[in-house]
């Protein structure tokens, strides 16, 4: 065990000496806090001593700049927070077009004979812009021969596309408008002769007529 010297009663401050010193040092304090916090933190100098010391100074640019700070901090504009989404956008997709029926290709071949002066033509069913691929022979001499369009339905009664005087000729033929279109021959010469004509395209009909 340890033997410890307490002090004596005697040596103890008393009640009165405890109180006065607290007294003190709140008055030390209130002295302290008056003349030199409130001067050089706040501008307040209740007693002069703070602009004596230059601390009053010091106390007000503090709080110059703390209103400075504020006012200013007030004028900011407040961000507007967007979410950061981007907005997808799909382009319209079109329907895929139909595909167009293509017009049915056929392929004919056709003979007449003519005797002497005897003209007949063959005819197509063709729709306007539609093509008849063509080649005509003639058994015999030259044929007379003219290219033509008609069509009850439109009034038209005769569209030339051509005529002249050949043994054989080919060609395409494009129809004008829808209708019938074809070939005339007559012959001019003095004995009988056939004309054998293929054809090929986009036409519903062909006839022969006399």
């Amino acid at each position: 065990m340890y033997n410890a010297n307490f002090p004596h009663k005697s040596e103890l401050p008393s009640t009165a000496k405890l109180i006065k010193s607290t007294v003190l040092a709140a008055v030390a304090a209130g002295v302290i806090l008056v003349t030199v916090v409130m001067p050089a933190e706040y501008g307040i100098d209740p007693v002069g001593v703070g602009r004596l010391l230059g601390l009053k100074k010091m106390g007000e640019i503090k709080m110059s700049l703390a209103r400075e700070a504020a006012a200013e901090a007030a004028s900011l504009p407040v961000a507007e927070i967007r979410p950061a989404v981007q907005e997808m956008r799909s382009a319209p997709v079109s329907a895929p077009e139909k595909a167009k029926a293509a017009a049915p290709v056929r392929a004919d071949e056709m003979s007449l004979t003519l005797a002497p002066n005897q003209g007949a033509e063959i005819k197509l069913a063709l729709a306007k812009g539609k093509k008849a691929k063509y080649t005509w022979t003639s058994s015999g001499g030259r044929a007379n021969y003219d290219i033509h369009g008609d069509s009850k339905e439109l009034g038209i009664k005769y569209h030339g596309y051509g005529k002249g005087s050949e043994k054989t000729a080919s060609g395409v033929l494009t129809a004008a408008f829808d209708g019938h279109h074809g070939w005339f021959w007559r012959n001019r010469t003095n004995a009988a002769l056939t004309v054998t004509l293929n054809v090929s395209g986009e036409y519903t009909g062909i006839k022969k007529i006399d």
